[in-house]
């Protein structure tokens, strides 16, 4: 049988994404484009599939902890980054 969580990583950033897609029709305050969605379902996608391989290639408990902690904290520095700016690249929302 084969390993199915790429296909559940595919299906979360989905729905993930499905989030602002449906606040958008109910309030203003949520404005986001089509590069917005893109950005943010690369960034999701790829964060995904990087914790698979993780999963995957890394045998070692401890070891596992420590790659997912670093994917997890560059996600959320790139996702914070991309949000509000904290570095001030020109990536940076506002």
């Amino acid at each position: 049988m084969q390993n199915k969580r790429p296909i559940g990583i595919v299906v979360t950033a989905t729905l993930l994404l499905l989030i602002p897609l449906i606040a958008m029709h109910f309030t203003d305050e949520v404005n986001w484009t089509s590069t917005d969605f893109i950005a943010a379902g690369i960034l999701l996608l790829g964060a995904g599939l990087a914790l698979e391989f993780i999963l995957r290639k890394i045998k070692t408990t401890r070891y596992r902890i420590v790659a997912c902690t670093i994917l997890l904290l560059a996600f959320l520095l790139v996702w914070a980054e991309l949000a509000v700016g904290i570095f001030g690249t020109p990536f940076g929302g506002s």
